[in-house]
């Protein structure tokens, strides 16, 4: 079946027989896989946000620790 190559395609093998069959996904399944990518982009947005605000922490409480007079080891040896 010749297939519109603009439509995302699926390919299912019957592992009994070992025929391999191509076909266009339908609309619900296309709508499954952009909620999925959406919901992915979001996941990662989310954990790239807390990683940057876990660090601007460390940098900051590195900067108070400076200013309280301790050295540079003795505060990574509090971050460790």
């Amino acid at each position: 079946m010749a297939t519109d190559s603009s439509v995302p395609q699926i390919v299912e093998v019957d592992c009994s027989t070992g025929i391999t069959t191509t076909r266009d996904m339908t609309p619900d399944e296309i709508a499954a896989q952009v909620k999925m990518q959406a919901d992915q982009a979001a996941t990662m947005a989310a954990q790239q946000a807390a990683a940057d605000a876990k660090a601007a922490a460390q940098a900051s409480a590195a900067a108070k620790l400076t200013k309280l007079g301790l050295t540079a080891d003795e505060i990574a040896a509090l971050q460790s």
